[in-house]
């Protein structure tokens, strides 16, 4: 099964801070959601870009995108 990497951008000075934080209302919706997803994240890409992500299989992700709204995507490469 294919994996998708949902990606939300942040930027700015504080991008970093607010990416990790996002992260953590992404591990809430996988809670409530009663989701068996373990892969979240959040990474720094220049000093004013950050990004917080969640993988998920291909065959559930348009009701979590549609939830969740996401900046973009791509193929999750392990």
């Amino acid at each position: 099964m294919r994996k998708l990497k949902l990606i939300w951008d942040f930027r700015g000075p504080d991008a970093l801070k607010i990416a990790e934080h996002h992260e953590i209302h992404l591990k809430d919706f996988i809670h409530l959601e009663k989701l068996e997803l373990n892969t979240t994240g959040f990474e720094s890409i220049t000093d004013a870009h950050a990004i917080a992500f969640m993988v998920v299989p291909e065959d559930i992700m348009k009701p979590i995108r549609d939830a969740l709204k996401p900046h973009r995507g791509q193929i999750y490469m392990e």
